[in-house]
């Protein structure tokens, strides 16, 4: 997860949402990371889970990630999550919840029915970065 919180500040730097991921094969090797990118890149669909899939389904040369461990430092979001089912991607493990947008407040069902879920590693400090972004932004 302090690898997420890395990433996380360099979306924070960039003006980004600062959320980071990592996907990890066999609990081991990272094989894909990622952070928000959605202004820099002009794409909704730039989160750091989406572009951490599409570096690991890379490495793997496959559209599944059995065996992986996505990291996240936030909650996924409804689309995020429905990615990773589609993936079948066999851990989440995030820091904290998204109040507002992450996918357990619509339907904690669009994760793989035999997908792990891990919650709250690090959730204050994930959660710290989010709301520093968002006073930020509230000030300006």
């Amino acid at each position: 997860m302090r690898g997420c919180l890395t990433l996380a500040g360099q979306a924070f730097d960039e003006d980004e949402v600062p959320i980071g991921a990592m996907v990890v094969l066999a609990g081991e090797k990272i094989i894909g990371k990622g952070y928000n990118q959605t202004e820099k890149l002009r794409d909704v669909t730039a989160h750091a889970e989406m572009l951490a899939l599409t570096a690991a389904s890379e490495y793997l040369g496959s559209k599944y990630l059995h065996d992986c461990i996505i990291y996240v430092s936030v909650e996924p979001c409804p689309m995020c999550a429905a990615a990773l089912s589609w993936a079948q991607i066999s851990t989440v493990v995030y820091g904290t919840a998204d109040p507002k947008k992450g996918y357990s407040n619509y339907s904690p069902l669009l994760l793989h029915p035999k997908t792990v879920i891990r919650s709250g590693v690090l959730a204050e400090e994930c959660g710290e970065l989010v709301r520093k972004f968002f006073r930020g932004k509230r000030i300006s």
